[in-house]
């Protein structure tokens, strides 16, 4: 596979404030990419550049083999010929579906020009409403709209800033899984930008976390999950808290749940300090332990419970147990740890 879209040591400063800092990652062609982070992290700058409104101070950034843009060189954004799906999703209102969708390839023949329409409502299964209006679609018949538009030129890469943002949380997530088979249906490199990691899992073959203009991990879902690189991914992936305990030798550590063995993330030496890493499918609920943990807290879930647990010694825990475990507030119930991954971080660093 050929690499179609490279960012080799990005800065971005605005107005003398450095919003980007020291920036690498690349995309195969056919891949899905997501920029993962919180409000004002600067993944949205990052798009910017890559879709050529945002002139990068220093680094340099590649399309389909060719330099885009570096601190003294700056290819236009039409002539990257890169595809844009917005928030608002720009449709035209006074334009049909179909003349919508050959905006973007106006110019080539009118035979050209139908097929490639034909070809795009047939993949989002949308050639019946060929002649109506955005006003007569639903959200989500418009957000295939706006896609395809944006597909329609054959763009090398295809950038889409929170697409789904107006949509609830389980919306977004069916709306990404649908993206995601169009965009891999049709080949198209493309470039996520989202605050929902859920999303991102739905869509992206490999996630980068953003935090304060840094790229903290370039990775696929499984890896951000199990096996983050510090503790601000540990944090902003899933739902965990962080486990208090000591490290003995051979990989023990020491617990308020007891001694666990497994293969540490990192090398420290006995008697070190650290917290561990605990996700809720970590916690089984286990009657039969004697570790009990108070109920402070539940989430139902339909299929499960998400409790909030309270230790003797105060530590707190989440606990995913199936729905029929049923608990309320103020009980008690016994709880072990089963940890695949042990990720564990310097206690000096809470």
């Amino acid at each position: 596979m050929t690499l179609q879209l490279e960012l080799d040591h990005v800065y971005v400063d605005i107005d003398g404030t450095r919003i980007i800092e020291d920036v690498s990652f690349s995309l195969e062609s056919g891949d899905i990419g997501c920029l993962l982070g919180p409000s004002g992290c600067g993944k949205t700058t990052l798009l910017r550049a890559i879709g050529g409104f945002q002139q990068p101070s220093s680094g340099e950034l590649r399309i389909a083999g060719k330099r885009v843009a570096d601190s003294n060189s700056q290819v236009s954004p039409e002539q990257r010929r890169v595809g844009m799906v917005f928030q608002d999703l720009a449709l035209f209102p006074h334009m049909t579906v179909r003349k919508n969708v050959a905006f973007g390839i106006a110019g080539q023949s009118r035979q050209v020009i139908k097929a490639r329409v034909d070809e795009l409502l047939d993949l989002v299964g949308m050639n019946r409403y060929a002649d109506s209006y955005p006003h007569q679609l639903s959200g989500g018949q418009q957000q295939r709209v706006a896609l395809i538009r944006a597909m329609a030129p054959r763009p090398p890469v295809l950038l889409l800033d929170e697409p789904f943002s107006s949509q609830d949380t389980e919306r977004r997530v069916q709306l990404a899984h649908e993206v995601r088979e169009i965009l891999k249906r049709d080949g198209i490199t493309a470039v996520l930008v989202t605050h929902d990691q859920y999303e991102a899992f739905a869509l992206a073959d490999h996630i980068g976390v953003v935090s304060k203009g840094q790229l903290r991990q370039w990775d696929d879902a499984y890896c951000l999950y199990h096996t983050p690189a510090d503790r601000f991914v540990a944090d902003f992936i899933g739902e965990g808290v962080f486990l208090c305990g000591n490290t003995l030798e051979d990989n023990i550590i020491q617990t308020e749940l007891g001694t666990i063995h497994g293969e540490l993330n990192a090398q420290v030496p006995s008697g070190t300090l650290i917290e561990l890493l605990v996700r809720p499918d970590d916690i089984i609920h286990d009657d039969s332990s004697p570790n009990k943990a108070t109920v402070i807290a539940r989430d139902f879930r339909g299929a499960d419970h998400l409790y909030t647990l309270r230790m003797p010694g105060n530590t707190r825990l989440l606990c995913l147990a199936p729905s029929h475990h049923n608990h309320h507030v103020g009980e008690q119930f016994g709880i072990r740890l089963q940890l695949d991954h042990l990720v564990i971080f310097d206690r000096e660093e809470a």
